[in-house]
Order: C-alpha cells, then sequence, then structure tokens
C-alpha cells in the first residue's frame, strides 16, 4: 500500500451540493500538480477521474504485459496516412492519469523550439519563452527526484538531484555506436530513483530495483509517477479524488461561466453534479477536445480539436553476438541531443535519440507487425530477444491544417460521440524520419550489430488546444486560460503549439505548475 492509499483512509469528501473552489478534470501530468497546489494553498478542490484507484501496486502494477489494466482502451477511430495506433502507446487511465504507464524519460524542451516560426520560418512560436519553463523545471526535478549526469552535455547549468540511473545494455550498446560516429551521449535525466529519497510531501520513495517493466506500473514507488508525489500531496492538503467519474458537461450561468461539472459514476451508472467556481482541464489531447466540442464550449477560434500532432518515432533494432538482454534496468537509459540541429538535415528542427530496452510482448508484437514474420520464423526470430537492441528517437512534428480530431457519428459507452483523430506525416516529418533511421543504422553497424531493421511508429499524442496570444487563432493563452470562458483552464498536452522534440509530460507539469501559480495570483 502506497502514500496514497494511506492518505485515502482519512481524504476529506465534500458534499456533492456544496460549491467548491475548483474541480480538476484528470490526474495525470497536467491534473495532478494542480490539484496538489490549489490544495496546499487551502483551496476546497476536487478531482474527477475517469479511472479506478490502485492502491496495492504489488498486485495492481504486476510484472507481466498482458495483465497490465492501466491503459485506456474505449475506442478511439483513426484516419490519414500515419493513423494514429491509440492505447498502451499513449493513454491512461486510473487515479495517476497516463502518468502510471509513463516512460519517465524528462529531457526538458529545447529553447530553440520554442521559437522554430522565428528560427526558421516554419511551424509556429510558443507564446512563452524557455525562461518562462525554467523554474518550474528546476522546481520539478527536485520534487520528482530526477536521476541524471552531473555534467549534462548540452547544458552545464543543470544539475539533477540524483545520480544517474545504471546504464544497462542497450544504453552501453548505443554509446559505443555514437562514439564511433564522433556524437556525444549522456546518461538520461530519468524520473526515477537511483537512490531512497523522503520528502515531507509525499513521504518515502525506494530507489529503482532495475525490474524493467516501468510501463505497466511501478511496484516500489521509484517512478515519479503522480501516485507517488503530486497526489499524495493534494489528498493530504484537503483534496478529494474521486475515481470512475466520467465528466461528460457542464453548467454555464447567463455570463458563460461555468457553475457545475456534470459526471457519470462508471461503475453505477448514477448522475452527478458538482458546483464550482473554477475548472482545469486536464483530460489530454483527445479527451480534452472531445469534451469541448461535444458540450460546444471555448472554441470561437474554430481551433478545438485542430493541429493534432503526433512525434515522429522511428526505432532501429540490431542483433549482437554477445548477450543484452534489454528487459533488465530501466527501458531508456542513454541520451543524445546532438541531432537536435543536424548539419546535413533538409528539415527545421530535429530529434532526441535514446537507446531502447523493451519487455517481450511488446516487442514481439513490433516484430511480427514491420518485419512480417509469421509461424517458425517468427518463433526463430523472438528466440534471439537477449541479443537484440534498439535505438529511438523522439522528433518534432509541425502543426497542419490536415491533422484534427474531429466527434464521429458513433456513439461509445460513455455517451459521447467517439473521436476520429486524422494524422498524415508531412514532408518535415518523412524526412526527418529518413535521417533518423539512416543515423541509427550506422550507429547500430559501428556498435557491431547484424540483421539492422526498422521499425516505423508514432509517440505521445499533442496538440488540439494550442495556446496563444489572440482569440482568434487559439483556445488558451500562455497561461492555459481560456479566452472564451472566463473560470475555465486547459493544462495537459493539448495546449502545444507545437510537439517541441522533448518527451512532453517534463513541460506538461511545468505548464501546470504555472497555471496554478497564476491562478493563484489572480485570487
Amino acid at each position: 500500500m502506497n502514500e496514497l492509499a494511506l492518505a485515502r483512509r482519512t481524504m476529506r469528501q465534500y458534499p456533492h451540493h456544496d460549491e467548491v473552489d475548483a474541480v480538476v478534470i484528470g490526474t495525470g501530468a497536467g491534473g495532478a500538480p494542480i490539484l496538489a497546489t490549489l490544495a496546499a494553498a487551502g483551496l476546497r478542490v476536487i478531482a474527477l477521474e475517469a479511472g479506478p484507484w490502485f492502491e496495492s501496486p504489488a498486485d495492481d502494477f504486476p510484472t507481466d504485459e498482458s495483465a497490465a489494466n492501466i491503459y485506456w482502451t474505449d475506442e478511439r477511430l483513426s484516419a490519414g496516412d500515419t493513423p494514429i495506433v491509440f492505447g498502451a502507446n499513449n493513454s491512461g487511465t486510473g487515479v495517476g492519469g497516463s502518468m502510471l504507464h509513463w516512460g519517465a524519460f524528462v529531457p526538458r524542451a529545447d529553447p530553440r523550439d520554442l521559437r522554430l516560426h522565428s528560427e526558421s520560418g516554419e511551424g509556429v512560436d510558443w507564446p512563452l519563452s524557455y525562461q518562462d519553463l525554467l523554474p518550474h523545471y528546476e522546481e520539478l526535478e527536485s520534487f520528482l527526484g530526477v536521476s541524471g549526469p552531473a555534467n549534462y552535455p548540452w547544458d552545464s547549468t543543470r544539475r539533477y538531484p540524483g545520480g544517474p540511473i545504471p546504464i544497462n545494455g542497450p544504453g552501453q550498446l548505443m554509446q559505443r555506436g555514437f562514439e564511433a560516429l564522433g556524437l556525444r551521449t549522456s546518461a538520461a535525466p530519468i524520473a526515477a530513483l537511483s537512490s531512497d529519497i523522503n520528502r515531507p510531501e509525499y513521504g518515502h520513495r525506494s530507489a529503482c530495483v532495475n525490474r524493467g517493466f516501468c510501463h505497466q506500473g511501478c511496484r516500489n514507488g521509484a517512478k515519479a509517477s503522480m501516485d507517488v508525489t503530486y497526489l499524495p500531496w493534494a489528498v493530504k492538503s484537503g483534496a478529494e479524488i474521486r475515481p470512475h467519474s466520467f465528466v461528460h458537461g457542464f453548467e454555464r450561468d447567463a455570463r458563460g461561466q461555468i457553475t457545475a461539472v456534470l459526471y457519470r459514476h462508471t461503475l453505477d451508472g448514477s448522475l452527478e453534479r458538482q458546483r464550482c467556481r473554477a475548472v482545469f482541464l486536464c483530460a489530454g489531447a483527445v479527451e480534452t477536445p472531445r469534451l469541448l466540442l461535444f458540450a460546444g464550449l471555448a472554441n470561437s477560434s474554430g481551433q478545438v480539436g485542430r493541429n493534432f500532432m503526433s512525434h515522429v518515432a522511428t526505432q532501429v533494432w540490431g542483433t549482437f553476438d554477445e548477450p543484452v538482454r534489454m528487459n533488465k534496468g530501466f527501458p531508456a537509459t542513454i541520451i543524445s541531443e546532438d541531432l537536435l540541429r543536424p548539419d546535413n538535415a533538409n528539415f527545421p528542427s530535429g530529434y532526441i535519440t535514446q537507446s531502447l530496452g523493451v519487455v517481450p510482448v511488446t516487442w514481439a508484437q513490433g516484430v511480427a507487425r514491420e518485419r512480417k514474420l509469421f509461424g517458425e520464423d517468427l518463433v526463430h526470430y523472438l528466440d534471439r530477444y537477449n541479443s537484440v537492441a534498439g535505438i529511438g528517437i523522439n522528433g518534432d512534428c509541425l502543426p497542419s491544417k490536415q491533422n484534427f480530431l474531429e466527434l464521429s457519428d458513433a456513439v461509445d459507452t460513455s455517451g459521447l460521440p467517439k473521436p476520429l483523430v486524422h494524422f498524415s506525416y508531412g514532408c518535415h516529418e518523412l524526412a526527418m524520419g529518413k535521417h533518423a533511421e539512416a543515423l541509427m543504422t550506422a550507429a547500430w553497424q559501428a556498435a557491431g550489430a547484424s540483421d539492422c531493421w526498422t521499425l516505423q511508429r508514432t509517440a505521445h499524442i499533442i496538440g488540439t488546444c494550442r495556446m496563444g496570444h489572440s482569440p482568434t487563432d487559439s483556445v488558451v493563452d500562455s497561461f492555459g486560460h481560456s479566452h472564451d470562458v472566463a473560470n475555465l483552464y486547459v493544462c495537459d498536452n493539448s495546449v502545444f503549439p507545437s510537439a517541441l522534440a522533448a518527451n512532453p509530460a517534463l513541460t506538461i507539469m511545468a505548464l501546470a505548475l504555472r497555471t496554478a501559480n497564476h491562478f493563484l495570483s489572480r485570487r
């Protein structure tokens, strides 16, 4: 039983007819920091989470891929030339949201990516700067207990609170291959503990034991998911979390402000109503626009659902003569930021490269899909699992009018229309994928790999409620404050104007802290 489960025993419960200061919809990277910050400031706050509580990590997060139950599996419809694969890759459910299966890879955004249009004429600029995010990045790295190197090659000012996580087999091989190409690597910044920690906000957390099943939920609290960091602090500070609560609408007054959140209890089907003075919508880049479109809310700009993005996440796999055992240790332990602006690139931005350790079933599914192996041929190749390693990228994706989310004609069990996502790579993403494939193949060959092959994929879901200065071309301002609805804030990956090359979670949390502090200052 973790600190959140213990805190739940004495959790404050607000009567449904009471008007609370704020309702937070979603308990992931956006919702959890906001909930804790507002509760610690003395506000009456409630979080509504569509999924269940997971109170016993030893039971709820098994070392078994087939038994994992922390993924959002409601059907989402995909269209376009690069259709998005939803589920375990990018969506989570339960108290803690997608952070339960999060890979905990936490590079910061590159300052150049926030002003890409000014530098290249492509994409868009963010309505804030790296300096606006910097204090929140530093606060998060300390609070979460991020592990990393003493000297980060691309930013000598960073000071990670914990030493690096042990480098696993794929990481050591990536170091070898990149060194042969003259490229720098480093132990990655990882939001998991390399040594035990005690924080007054959330208590004791133990160091990583290199179990390897991080995407199936962390059993000992080493990974800094929201269920062992911000949510225990929120509950201890007086917040209430209501699981199994699927939001489907809002009540508004004559001025257009939200006065109540409407939701359905998914276990018994009962309809509930919670009065509130403000709403923080933090449900992710699919559920947030779906709810706003269904409610007809905050869309005078016509930008809700527009500019859907997903990272280019090309992977290259190779077989080695030496044992690798990629399931042992943290999945991704080595990073390179040398390709954020490649010299010979025919695209304006770039990508981060990381080592890959994948557990067996996930790897087998990729093999069958990409290599088209079946029967004895598939079994023979899968037998080489312990000698295989991967390198992958996280590549920037530019916003495009052709990529968007809309409501379909089909209705799911929630009673809402199923979201239909249109997504196709543009010339920028296609060129980046080819560049990365050639570079990673060369690195693997230099490291001694044979039988190299490429797995084409995307990762993360981003955009659909972009932030900006003008209410004519954005949904919220730089603090996540709705241009249309005075007491509505949006804070999740939907507000990103561009994808950035960095994995999104750390930036989502930084935006959440910035939004919460802004809200408190206005009060």
